[in-house]
This record gives C-alpha cells, sequence and structure tokens, in this order.
C-alpha cells in the first residue's frame, strides 16, 4: 500500500498519547476512529483535542476550522463489559487502512489487540505500535502479517513534537517503512529511520544512557544533584537538567522503560537512587517530590539551580555514556549518524546532536571519560565503543583535527616565529608560542600577534578568535631582556605600539575569547584584558606585577584594570604587584569563567563555536555598541546603540533569521 491510498486511520488507547495522535491525523486530513475501552475516557480524550486544537488556532497554526477537525475524528468503545473486543471495533477495522495503537505498556495486551485487528482489518493495512520500549517484532509475531506490522513511536505531546522513530521489525517490509515514513511527514513530522528493532530504539537508549550517568556520579559521591543539573542546562546548554527532566517526566515513567529495557538486553545498571524514588514512591512534579520539591503534586515549579555550580562536574563524564551508546547504534547499522543525530534533536530537545556534542568536544576526550568512569564507577558498561576507539586512533577526533564522526575540512596550522595560527573553522586559535621563556612578550611577538589578527580579521571563514598560550603559561609578561640598553623614548615607542595592539583587540570585529592557564602576568595580563570574554583555568596566577621592576603597566592596564574590578582593587594590586588566583580573580570580575585544567580548551573552543553560530555583523554591531558606548556617555552609546539596531535591519543576515525563527529551524548566518 502507497501511502497517498491511505483515508482512515483507527487510533486504539485514548490517553496522553493516543489522543494527540488522532489530533495530529486529524489534522492532516484524515478520517479517524479513536477508540478505548470507556466513553468517559473517550469524552474526556475528545475535550482535550478541542482545547489543543482551539489553541493552534488562536496561534495561526490550523489549516481548517476546529470544527472541521474535530468532525474527522469518530471515537468508539472498543472493550464491552466483559473485556471483549466489541461488534462495533470490528467493524471500524475493517475499514481501516492504518492502525495505531497507543496502549498500556504490556506485552500480552498489545499482542492480543494485535491479533484480533490482524483477523479483522483488510489485508492491505498496515498494523503500527506506538510503543516506546516493547519489541516490534514480538508484537508481531502474534499476527499472520508481520511485514506489515511496524513500530511508529512519537513523543509527547505529539501535536507539538516533531520528532517519529519508525522502527523495522525483523520481518517488516521495505514498502510498509516507505509508506509509514511519508505518512509521518504527510502528518507534519520528521520521521528517523531505526533499522533494527532494539531495546529503547534511539532516543531512549541515548537518554537511559545520559540519565544513568548523571544519576551514578551522585550515588556514587561524585557530585551533587544540582551540580549535575548546572552542567547540563548551563554548559551543555540542554533544556533541563536530567534530575529536572526526571520529576518532570515521571521518575516512575523512567523506571518502567529502563526496566523493560535492560529485560530485553540492553546492558545498564540502573541507578540505585531511581529504584529509592520509584519505591518511596516520589516520582516527582506529579506527586509533588522527586530528586527536588514541588509546591504541590501536580504544580509544577521549575528547581532552582545556581548557575555557579556549573564548573564542578565535567560535562563531558555525562555526555560521554551517550556518544558511546550513539556509537553503537552506528557500528552496529541500527540508525544513521543523521537520523541519530537529529532523534536527540527533535526528540529530547538538545541544541546539538550527540555525534555534533562528541566532535566538539573532542573523540579522544569522550574516550577518556568512558575509561574514567569505568574505574570510578565500576561499571563494565563504559567500555569504549571499538567504533569510538578506532577514530582516536585513526587521529579523527573531531573538529580540531578536521574530521570525527562528520568532516570539517582541513585544519590549517600556520607556525611563525613566536605563534601558532591554527584554523579551525570557522574559529581559529591564535597560540603564544616562546613556551620555554612562558611566552614572554618580545617585540616580535607582539608584531607577529598583530598581523595574525589582521590576517584573520580579513578571513570570512573565520567568526571567533581564540587566544590561549603553549606551555606552562599563558604570558609572564614582557620580555625584559629585550629592553637592556634602551632609551626612555624607545620604551615609550614600544608602550604605544603595545596599546595600539590591545586597541586593536579590543575593538576587532569579531569576538576575541582568552583561554588563560599559569601565570598570567603584566603584558600578557593586559593582553588578556583586551580580549572579549576571558575563562580561566584553575591554575592560573593573574597580576600587574611591574611596579615590583620599578615600573607601570605601560600596555594599557592602568585603565583597563580599574574599568573591570573597579579603582580600590585596581590600585592595591597595582600597588602591591601581588598575584591572585583565578577564582579571585573571577569573584572582583577580572575573569569570567574557571575551569579545571583539562577543560580549558574544550571551553573555550565550545563557547567558540556557539558563538560562531551567530550573524557575524549582529556580533561586530554588539561588540561596538559595548565598548565605544563604555568608553564614552550613556546617551552617545544610546545614540550608536540605535544606529546599528537600524542598520542591521537591512542586512540579509536578519531575513534569514526571522524566517528561520518562522519555519522553526536553525538559521544559517552568512555575515551578508
Amino acid at each position: 500500500m502507497k501511502v497517498d491510498d491511505i483515508k482512515t486511520i483507527t487510533v486504539v488507547g485514548a490517553g496522553t498519547m493516543g489522543h494527540g495522535i488522532a489530533e495530529v491525523a486529524a489534522v492532516a486530513g484524515y478520517k479517524v476512529y479513536l477508540a478505548d475501552i470507556k466513553k468517559e475516557i473517550l469524552d474526556n480524550a475528545l475535550e482535550k483535542i478541542k482545547w489543543s486544537l482551539s489553541k493552534l488556532a488562536e496561534k495561526g497554526m490550523l489549516r481548517d476550522s476546529v470544527e472541521a477537525v474535530m468532525e474527522r475524528i469518530t471515537p468508539i468503545v472498543n472493550l464491552d463489559e466483559n473485556g471483549n473486543y466489541t461488534e462495533e471495533f470490528a467493524k471500524v477495522l475493517k475499514e481501516t487502512d492504518v492502525m495505531i495503537e497507543a496502549i498500556i505498556e504490556r506485552l500480552d495486551l498489545k499482542q492480543k489487540l494485535f491479533a484480533y485487528a490482524d483477523q479483522h482489518a483488510p489485508e492491505h493495512a498496515i498494523l503500527a505500535t506506538n510503543t516506546s520500549s516493547l519489541p516490534i517484532t514480538e508484537i508481531a509475531a502474534a499476527t499472520k502479517r508481520p511485514e506489515k506490522v511496524i513500530g511508529m513511536h512519537f513523543f509527547n505531546p505529539p501535536p507539538l513534537m516533531p520528532l517519529v522513530e519508525v522502527i523495522r521489525g525483523e520481518k517488516t517490509s521495505d514498502e510498509t517503512v516507505e509508506t509509514i515514513m511519508a505518512l509521518a511527514k504527510k502528518f507534519g513530522k520528521q520521521p528517523v529511520l531505526v533499522k533494527k528493532d532494539v531495546p529503547g530504539f534511539i532516543v531512549n537508549r541515548i537518554l537511559g544512557r545520559f540519565l544513568n550517568t548523571g544519576c551514578h556520579l551522585v550515588a556514587k559521591g561524585l557530585a551533587t544533584i544540582e551540580e549535575v543539573d548546572a552542567a547540563v542546562r548551563y554548559v551543555l546548554g540542554l533544556p533541563m537538567g536530567i534530575f529536572e527532566l526526571s520529576d518532570y517526566s515521571g521518575i516512575d515513567v523512567f523506571y518502567y522503560v529502563f526496566t523493560a529495557m535492560k529485560e530485553r538486553g540492553f546492558n545498564i545498571t540502573p541507578c540505585p537512587l531511581y529504584e529509592e524514588k520509584f519505591k518511596a514512591k516520589e516520582y516527582g512534579m506529579k506527586t509533588g517530590k522527586g530528586f527536588y520539591t514541588y509546591p504541590a503534586p501536580g504544580k509544577y515549579a521549575r528547581p532552582n539551580i545556581p548557575k555557579e555550580l556549573a564548573g564542578k562536574v565535567d560535562p563531558v563524564l555525562i555526555l560521554a555514556p551517550a556518544v558511546n551508546e550513539a556509537a553503537w547504534l552506528l557500528r552496529n547499522d541500527v540508525a544513521s549518524k543523521e537520523d541519530i543525530d537529529k532523534a536527540v534533536k527533535l526528540g529530547l530537545g538538545w541544541p546539538k546532536g550527540v555525534f555534533e556534542f562528541a566532535d566538539e568536544y573532542g573523540l579522544d576526550k569522550i574516550v577518556e571519560a568512558l575509561r574514567k568512569l569505568k574505574t570510578d564507577l565500576g561499571l563494565e558498561e563504559m567500555e569504549p565503543d571499538p567504533l569510538l576507539v578506532e577514530k582516536v586512533q585513526k587521529g579523527e577526533l573531531g573538529r580540531k583535527t578536521g574530521k570525527g564522526f562528520y568532516e570539517y575540512g582541513e585544519v590549517e596550522e600556520i607556525k611563525k616565529n613566536t605563534i601558532i595560527i591554527r584554523k579551525e573553522k570557522p574559529i581559529a586559535w591564535v597560540i603564544l608560542n616562546r613556551p620555554r621563556k612562558y611566552n614572554a612578550l618580545s617585540p616580535e611577538l607582539l608584531k607577529e600577534l598583530g598581523e595574525a589578527l589582521d590576517e584573520l580579521e580579513d578571513d570570512d571563514d573565520v567568526r571567533v578568535v581564540i587566544l590561549k598560550g603553549e606551555g606552562r603559561a599563558f604570558s609572564a609578561g614582557a620580555d625584559v631582556t629585550a629592553f637592556a640598553g634602551v632609551t626612555p623614548i624607545s620604551v615609550a615607542k614600544f608602550s604605544r605600539r603595545f596599546q595600539e595592539l590591545t586597541l586593536k583587540m579590543q575593538f576587532y570585529t569579531k569576538p576575541i575569547i582568552v583561554a588563560l592557564h599559569g601565570y598570567v602576568l603584566g603584558g600578557g595580563l593586559e593582553i588578556a584584558m583586551s580580549g572579549d570574554i576571558r575563562i580561566a583555568s584553575e591554575d592560573a596566577m593573574l597580576g600587574q606585577p611591574e611596579i615590583n621592576l620599578g615600573f607601570i603597566p605601560g600596555a594599557g592596564g592602568t585603565q583597563r584594570l580599574p574599568r573591570l574590578v573597579g579603582r580600590g582593587r585596581a590600585k592595591e594590586l597595582i600597588f602591591t604587584g601581588d598575584m591572585i588566583p583565578a577564582r579571585e580573580a573571577e569573584k572582583i570580575g577580572l575573569v569570567d569563567k574557571v575551569v579545571p585544567p583539562e577543560r580549558l580548551d574544550q571551553e573555550a573552543r565550545a563557547l567558540a563555536l556557539k558563538i560562531a553560530e551567530k550573524p557575524p555583523l549582529a556580533l561586530m554591531a554588539a561588540k561596538y555598541a559595548i565598548e565605544y558606548g563604555l568608553e564614552s556617555n550613556i546617551w552617545a552609546g544610546l545614540a550608536l546603540e540605535a544606529h546599528l539596531f537600524g542598520l542591521l535591519f537591512s542586512t540579509e543576515d536578519v531575513i534569514e533569521g526571522v524566517t528561520a525563527f518562522l519555519e522553526k529551524r536553525k538559521p544559517k548566518f552568512k555575515g551578508r
């Protein structure tokens, strides 16, 4: 049967998923029968459908009237008082082209339904199940048409969630797969194909690893609930933290789904905290208490998760098992990498696909994290998948090598006398490369740094620049050996040229992220303060020690430091020449974020890639409005802001941004 032959769809089960699927089918123009065991359930379902349709109509998202859509849905009671299927249900099945089952997750009940549908539905009819955890093949075994049985897994709520997992059973035919993929598109959904009938399909397998890992970290005392959720929400940028999501969706729901998956061969060691909460009947928001506490049962209030906890847990530790599971799915040809990434983005609301995250953080870091988890948690299931190990051995580490799960183009590296320029489009690294001298700033280094910035500014493929130091320091300051025998005039010229470089950075047309570690002193700190965002490792020591040598900062330190930390604190640092650790620097506003040393590069890269997705012209305008505005008065600053705001409306990027928003897709900005 082809998709154009489908006229009538029967949805069995009028619960949350069932009535949502019925609504989707009716909106798409199909004649729909909605079946359940009691009239009261059906009446309630119809009321909810009508309410949902009215909301869609208010937003202009409904092509037909609410009444016209409702007329396409016919409620049917499918069980009599003795628990037998009704004659009316049999008649409905006889005119059904596609049945979509959405009843309780019990294999025996589903098999009973499919056996009955197989007897009464026409020969051409396709029988689909919305199961989230049970094998399609086992459900199909109850019928004489296993080639026409398929999984069609919607996500809650079906009218709003764009993803549908289409799951092939062992005997599902190509024609059935093709028809249901096309039907999902007719529903306005984006289907992904699960080519093999594995427990949990795509989304629940990856989600299971993700949730379970965060939970194990807490259970082992390696992190707190809030620290894990802060890393997930604020660093990875996911809509909800692990425990926040568990409470919102229902701890009981995840407990049942993951238990069913494990019983069918999914290699997972369930975190004991889920079972504890389940047995205590603390299911989350629905009961008023789960991992967090809520105002009342069923009343949601978003948990307060302090942003300052975001750096306490390495997000790669939480992410790595999800990547490992995705690698297993890909290696075993369960789904394509594109469909796996689409599934987590559309089904879980992740800002990036799981493979995109892996490439961004580095596959070597993913493998390291898995081996650490295997040791720390004592879980054999954390063994890195052979596909990941193979890619690391080949040097396919992700963006930083130009190839991982995806290809990003060749990484271009240019080595000068004192710096290294590495282009990982759309970002570029400029690395101070005098490690034996703690990257002391010589006239040659400053000249090469300025030239590199000029070159990268003209490269349209580079959207963000990251500045860092090689070896054990960012920069310990100016190379004092270069000042032997110099005159006051020559030193003043050096200072002036150094100031020109820091001004170039401050008013550069592209964002500059400065990654700081080790010593960040004197001229090194002055360069750092000229960047837009400063990320420091926990081992960084910052200061302006020039006073100890008899002079003062000469490249903007006396001006930028008080602008960042206030006059009094700036004077104290300059007058005493003392160094302060990164955490103290963060408290006074000298650096913006502090991370463990091993995460410095990945945090800088992740932020740079996030910024690089934004419109280049708007980034430049925002930077200019801030920097020039702060150097003038508020009236001049506001005038500049208004001018730039208006000017941006003449750009192609604004048209692309608005269009993408309306079309609910990710914009592709070109800087035009």
